[in-house]
């Protein structure tokens, strides 16, 4: 979602910027990985390592030691990355240390929590990058704070709008609705996989209780991540999950099929970065599952709020929904579909 647009943008500039796609293979389940590629029209990657799962060190390890190959036969100029996983990190820091420079998408983000993954990758590949291109405000101030020059730095707004920009049209043609049964604006869309959610029995169990409590006024769609069917299985939860009537527990959807749930949706409930954000340039009311938020901006002028796993308080916001007192939002700063272009725009005259 966040290379696609980049790559659109390059292929305009062709003459100069000649560019590689690589995928790590990180993200290797064919519905999160695959069909991807094909909805956002991404052509096949020029290399696949094939990394596969493991813990951090392991997957970490195993992309640093595959993509210097790469790096060793294609010798770029420059090395473009995206977001704030594994992959993230592991090819910055092979990058930089064979001298070639480093430029991160989604630059400046914070949860201000270490103990998120995620919050370390960032940290790392920010304190690495030669280009720092940021999506929201508050990128820029963590990154003034941290002591990073200004001439590295420039907000360029979010590619991952640039992406729901160019496909909303084609997704409304989704038949995902239909399939689903579904009515828009009468339904609530959940997507949760983050360990501090799911890999506790206790806490998944207040995910359920929350949907028990839900059930009486809204469908809940549910795509089931693999970590998150996983633990259900583990802690002996699918019989109390299969109980509720109004609760779809379904496979994975790919990018088009899941931006037209999103779009149509009366509710969001998520533990995602980008879903919070899709969901403010949407104007969809998101709540996220979470005590913190690398985007805040998201909180602050768009539709989302966060609630952490307090069952109450999710509970409580969402029926204001229903009843019509959904909070509002704005489209944040330059989230108008053209990071990518200036981004290349960028790179044309720097490089």
């Amino acid at each position: 979602m966040k290379v696609a647009p980049l790559h659109k943008a390059f292929q305009r500039s062709a003459d100069s910027l000649r560019h590689r796609i690589v995928h790590t293979g990180q993200h290797y389940d064919a519905t999160m990985s695959k069909v991807f590629f094909e909805d956002l029209q991404l052509p096949h990657p020029d290399f696949y390592l094939g990394v596969g799962s493991g813990s951090h060190a392991q997957q970490t390890a195993r992309i640093m030691v595959e993509f210097e190959k790469v790096l060793e036969q294609v010798k770029p100029d420059l090395v473009i990355v995206v977001g704030d996983v594994n992959s993230t990190v592991a090819c910055s820091l092979v990058s930089v240390k064979m001298g070639i420079r480093v430029a991160h998408v989604e630059a400046g983000l914070r949860s201000f929590d270490r103990t998120m993954p995620e919050e370390i990758n960032r940290l790392m590949t920010d304190a690495i990058s030669e280009y720092l291109f940021v999506s929201e405000p508050s990128g820029l101030a963590n990154l003034k704070r941290e002591g990073v020059e200004d001439g590295k730095v420039f907000h360029v707004g979010n590619v991952m709008i640039d992406s729901l920009v160019h496909h909303r049209a084609k997704a409304n043609g989704s038949a995902v609705l239909d399939d689903l049964k579904l009515v828009e604006r009468s339904y609530t869309l959940v997507t949760l996989h983050r360990p501090s959610n799911v890999d506790e029995k206790e806490n998944l169990e207040k995910i359920l209780t929350i949907f028990e409590q839900l059930s009486g006024r809204t469908t809940i769609v549910f795509p089931v991540h693999p970590r998150t069917r996983k633990m259900l299985e583990q802690f002996g939860l699918q019989e109390r999950a299969g109980s509720l009537r109004s609760l779809k527990l379904i496979d994975p959807v790919g990018y088009l099929d899941f931006l037209h749930l999103m779009d149509r949706a009366q509710l969001v409930i998520t533990d995602s970065g980008g879903i919070q954000e899709e969901t403010t340039f949407l104007n969809v009311p998101c709540l996220t599952m979470r005590r913190n938020t690398e985007r805040p901006v998201t909180v602050e002028v768009g539709t989302n709020q966060l609630c952490g796993q307090d069952i109450d308080l999710v509970v409580q916001k969402s029926f204001e929904v229903f009843d019509g007192h959904a909070k509002k939002g704005r489209n944040p700063d330059l989230w108008d579909g053209k990071a990518a272009e200036r981004i290349a725009g960028i790179l044309h005259t720097t490089l």
